[in-house]
């Protein structure tokens, strides 16, 4: 039976779990579970390293400081900007996510976390940087 190493692909299910017990993020709610590759980067090591060892059906829980699941917030990942970059489409507004073209092109999500006069302060922070989180994960497939 195959076990996870450091180059498996595997595909398993995911419950992210914050410390009051709710649920942040979960495949089996979205009825489709996750495909990686041991080492792509998708994952912290502290994370694969906890992954180690499984084998296909297994289940496993296991809990993560901030700096080993989505870091600790950094000071700077939040920006000011003018309220006029913002339209009817995407409100200046606290709490809203708003998605930015990044450098690379890529969108990069936002959350707007104040807004005073003309400049509103965005966090790019990981909405769970900074959480201790529990990973609940069901092994589905692994492939060596």
């Amino acid at each position: 039976m195959s076990v996870i190493t450091e180059n498996s692909e595997v595909l398993m299910h995911f419950a992210i779990k914050l410390e009051d017990g709710s649920v942040a993020e979960s495949t089996q709610a979205m009825g489709k579970p996750a495909k990686f590759r041991m080492g792509d980067g998708s994952l912290t090591d502290n994370f694969e390293q906890c992954l180690l060892g499984l084998k296909a059906g297994d289940k496993s829980s296991f809990e993560l400081a901030p700096e080993d699941a989505f870091g600790l917030p950094n000071p700077d990942n939040i920006h000011h900007v003018d309220r006029t970059k913002f339209g009817t489409d995407a409100p200046a507004e606290v709490g809203n996510i708003i998605a930015f073209a990044g450098p690379d092109g890529q969108d990069i999500p936002g959350v707007i976390t104040s807004v005073t006069g003309d400049s509103v302060t965005v966090d790019f922070n990981h909405p769970l940087a900074g959480h201790r989180v529990t990973f609940d994960v069901e092994v589905v497939t692994i492939e060596n």
